[in-house]
């Protein structure tokens, strides 16, 4: 959970920051392990981009939408359509994948079937990966509980992806497929990635960044909302050949997700960690 530093008890008035001493930011960072960040902090340097998280938070407020997956266990079948439609979707580079699926092999009896995992971003509501980041960088959305990362802001530290107990997180170190290379057409394509449409340069943004999956977030309408129908929906559960992938708002008790959940018996990664993964898998 963010501590005082981080989040204030009441929300600051729209536009100001909330006031938060300079000591308890650098002590903060200190503990963190920031020792650069905190002397320039220490001499008088600005504390406005540590308070990005804070002045855009919203204490006490019931979000109005909290999107997340049901994973059925039985129905996935280790394809992999759901990495390749990902990858193709917010045209992620080499050692970038904001999903995953991980594979047991069989047991002892013959019988037994392997198990496939398919690992997205958790989009926790208590995601360790916000407090650590030293300028706020990366934080949950408020209006649909979406963790996501500041391209501008992030100083690629990495602290995140050691916080992040779901190795959900990577780093872009710049590397490029041969068709996204320079002079090809692919390379002048941008990446929809929060409705910004970058084309990828070496030296920009988000090369030198730390990046995760944003559950497609770009293909929302302007209400917030996806649209199934037009296909307008997280690209790994479209694409998931054993229809294994569920996509929806948790906080709507009439939603395919939550109806799921009540008919199954569900799982969540790493309970015991507090962090509550918005990604519940059905066993």
């Amino acid at each position: 959970m963010p501590d005082a530093a981080t989040e204030p008890s009441t929300p600051a008035p729209a536009g100001e920051l909330p006031d938060v001493s300079r000591r308890d930011v650098v002590a903060r960072l200190l503990k963190l392990g920031a020792v650069s960040l905190a002397a320039a902090l220490a001499s008088g340097a600005s504390l406005a981009p540590l308070l990005h998280v804070a002045s855009a938070a919203e204490p006490g407020k019931k979000r109005k939408r909290r999107y997340g997956m049901v994973i059925d266990t039985r129905r996935c079948v280790g394809c992999d359509a759901c990495v390749a439609a990902c990858k193709a979707e917010n045209k992620t580079p080499p050692g970038v994948s904001y999903t995953i699926v991980l594979e047991q092999g069989l047991g002892e009896r013959p019988d037994d079937r392997p198990l496939f995992l398919t690992k997205p971003c958790f989009q926790c509501e208590h995601p360790p990966c916000v407090p650590v980041c030293p300028v706020g960088a990366t934080f949950k959305r408020s209006q649909d509980g979406i963790v996501v990362v500041d391209y501008d802001r992030c100083i690629g530290c990495r602290y995140c992806i050691v916080a992040c107990p779901y190795q959900a997180r990577f780093s872009d170190f710049g590397e490029d497929y041969p068709a996204v290379e320079e002079h090809t057409p692919w390379a002048s394509v941008p990446s929809p990635e929060y409705k910004q449409f970058r084309v990828r340069g070496k030296g920009k943004s988000p090369e030198g960044n730390v990046r995760k999956c944003t559950f497609c977030l770009h293909l929302q309408d302007e209400n917030g909302e996806y649209d199934r129908a037009s296909g307008r929906w997280p690209a790994c559960a479209k694409t998931c050949t054993g229809k294994a992938i569920h996509f929806g708002d948790l906080n709507d008790p009439d939603s395919e997700v939550s109806q799921l959940l009540k008919e199954r018996q569900a799982i969540r990664l790493k309970e015991e960690l507090g962090t509550e993964p918005n990604v519940y898998y059905l066993l």
